[in-house]
């Protein structure tokens, strides 16, 4: 703020000191120029007739300007009326004798000097504009200093922003990460090196240099590389890949080199890259051949993973999910000598997730955390620690004491499809949505194949005006034909109960998003799956490209007879799929007009309500009856839902 001050001051004082400069200059103009309005004269006269006017003792006064060269001078005579008027005298150069005839005729005369005010503003313009800019430079220089942590630090730019975490404020143990155990014990040898490294060091053993953790955002990557830390006791030295590379050349390869400086001062020590595709991507991919920068940044990690020697402490975890985009040569042994998939957790690591992050919430008698992880298919920790979070938020919201399941279903389902919306009318406009969801609902719940139906309801969502939720009763990693072929019709049970109810002119835009995902679907059933009379072979050209320049050429290798094929296919399942919903609707009208009243009474039906109604007039299939004799809280399940 000092450093402030004193440039406002300087500031003002020269804009002062340029004000009154100027205003000196004007005010020599107007009395020293014989061209200001005070010195204007009336008319001019040749200097021949200026020395007859002299030699008649007509001139009064003169005032001589220019060094001589001008006069303004007063005059009267019969010629002008025997008034006195200021006439302009240009006067001949070299008559030094005008001033002896001036004072031999007793004229009064007075000499005004020339003043060059363009060269005293040059001059001073030229003196002190630069002294401001160089007083200007040395306080920016100094507020640098004050605001950005010390002298020098505008030109540390260069530095590695990495943080060193000790064992004191890293706080995260194994204890605190969950749902990946599997994980964790591959590291316990990790933490025993970097506690007992003469158990390894005495049998000729080497740890690893480097480990790469992959898997989808919110799997805990960045806090099991912290919990490693915490178990060792060692420091923490954590950056982002995004660092390393700015809009200057060499700054990146000037970080990494600082980084690993930091590290070999602070080692041993956990040193933490999260997202390493940032400047670990493909070298000499894209067009010209890639970021000169980013590959410099590159090569300068690679060279310093080869530089420092094995056990010494130094232990190199990094974070990606996208290890499909990586350079080769990071992943070679020596560098990242490993590579651990954190995945999803499933039913059972949700629940061990779910048991850490309750540890702070005041949890109601009638939670069941083994439920939560059974709703919650595909979450991931993250996602887990916000829906408590979100949870005893609605629970402060309704004034309440401690969260209960209605709280967490709010969370769950705000979470899966958005703020809750206001409720539709009775009209025929909601009757028509009703009709869509019972149709999907109806097929999931008939088809021995399709997934049971957790909820039918009619409470707007975000976009969507309507929602059918879907559960797996068991790990669908491997999916069969049939189940495919269960999903493609249920599917299409909206559509297919609009036409049926309301006549083929009625059907609405509403199952557009239905109608996407059943063609995405069926295209890989023909193309990547093998699931049509087609064959068994991969047919899929759709490959991803990960790289700017990759697909501008289109590799498409598939004839034009071999395409058509695949859209003959598509076509005819989705037509079979089809025709199957709208048996199935004909065949089950009454229940569904059952079904739709009640949904347009109560809004919302849960699945086994649903399912009660249902088999009060038809048989259900044997999915449900093989579902009552198993535990359903310890199968992990993963939901699904169709939006209309």
């Amino acid at each position: 703020m000092k450093s402030w001050s004193v440039g406002k001051i300087i500031i003002i004082l020269s804009i002062l000191l340029l004000g009154v400069t100027e205003y000196q200059i004007v005010l020599s103009d107007a009395t020293n120029n014989p061209d200001s309005k005070q010195n204007r004269a009336n008319s001019k006269m040749t200097y021949g007739r200026f020395l007859e006017y002299l030699d008649m003792g007509w001139i009064k006064t003169v005032d001589l300007y220019d060094n001589g060269r001008i006069a303004i001078i007063e005059a009267s005579s019969p010629e002008l009326g025997d008034r006195m008027q200021k006439i302009r005298v240009e006067i001949s150069v070299g008559d030094s004798p005008l001033i002896v005839k001036l004072r031999t005729a007793k004229v009064d005369f007075t000499s005004h000097p020339s003043v060059n005010s363009k060269g005293i503003l040059s001059q001073i313009s030229s003196i002190f504009i630069p002294l401001v800019i160089i007083v200007g430079l040395i306080l920016l220089f100094r507020r640098s200093t004050n605001f950005m942590g010390g002298p020098g630090q505008l030109m540390n730019f260069r530095k590695a922003r990495a943080k060193v975490q000790t064992e004191t404020n890293t706080e995260v143990v194994f204890n605190d990460v969950a749902g990946i155990d599997e994980v964790k014990e591959e590291f316990e040898e990790v933490v025993t090196f970097l506690k007992k490294p003469q158990r390894f060091t005495s049998v000729g053993a080497k740890i690893p240099k480097g480990v790469i953790l992959i898997g989808p955002p919110g799997t805990g990557k960045t806090l099991l590389a912290k919990a490693i830390a915490g178990e060792a006791g060692v420091p923490f030295i954590s950056i982002s890949g995004s660092e390393f590379v700015e809009m200057f050349v060499g700054i990146g390869a000037s970080r990494v080199r600082d980084l690993f400086k930091t590290a070999q001062q602070n080692a041993p020590c956990i040193v933490f890259i999260d997202e390493i595709d940032a400047v670990g991507r493909q070298r000499g991919a894209g067009i010209g051949g890639g970021n000169d920068e980013r590959e410099q940044t590159l090569n300068q990690i690679l060279t310093e993973m080869d530089g420092f020697k094995e056990n010494t402490g130094i232990i190199v975890i990094a974070a990606t999910n996208r290890v499909d985009v990586l350079d080769g040569a990071l992943l070679r042994p020596g560098r990242f000598d490993r590579q651990v998939s954190i995945n999803l957790p499933d039913v059972k690591g949700r629940l061990e997730i779910l048991k850490v992050h309750a540890r702070n919430k005041k949890l109601n008698e009638d939670i069941s955390l083994g439920l939560i992880a059974q709703r919650t298919p595909g979450f991931s920790g993250a996602d887990l620690a916000n829906l408590l979070n979100e949870s005893a938020i609605i629970t402060a919201r309704r004034n309440k004491v401690a969260i209960t399941m209605s709280e967490v279903n709010t969370a769950i389902d705000r979470m899966l499809a958005g703020l809750e919306g206001t409720s539709l009318t009775d009209t025929k406009n909601k009757r028509l949505i009703a009709y869509h969801e019972v149709g999907h609902a109806i097929i999931g719940t008939l088809l021995k194949y399709h997934d049971d139906v957790q909820k039918v309801t009619l409470i707007p969502r975000g976009q969507a005006r309507g929602f059918t939720w879907f559960t797996p009763n068991e790990d669908q990693a491997l999916i069969s034909r049939g189940q495919l072929v269960a999903r493609i019709i249920g599917t299409l049970g909206g559509r297919a109960a609009e036409e049926v109810v309301f006549g083929a002119s009625e059907i609405t835009t509403g199952a557009s998003n239905d109608l996407q995902q059943i063609t995405s679907l069926t295209r890989q059933m023909v193309t990547r799956f093998g699931m049509s009379t087609v064959g068994p072979i991969s047919l899929d050209s759709d490959i991803e490209q990960v790289f700017i320049g990759r697909g501008i050429r289109n590799d498409n290798e598939l004839s034009t007879t071999v395409a058509n094929k695949i859209d003959d296919q598509v076509k005819i399942i989705v037509k079979h799929c089809y025709d199957q919903a709208v048996n199935i609707i004909k065949q089950n009208r009454f229940l569904i007009d059952q079904l739709v009243n009640t949904l347009i009474q109560e809004e919302t039906i849960n699945g086994e309500d649903f399912r009660q109604q249902v088999n009060m007039y038809t048989k259900l299939p044997e999915k449900f009856i093989r579902q009552s004799k198993k535990d359903t809280v310890n199968k992990e399940i993963k939901e699904t839902f169709i939006v209309l």
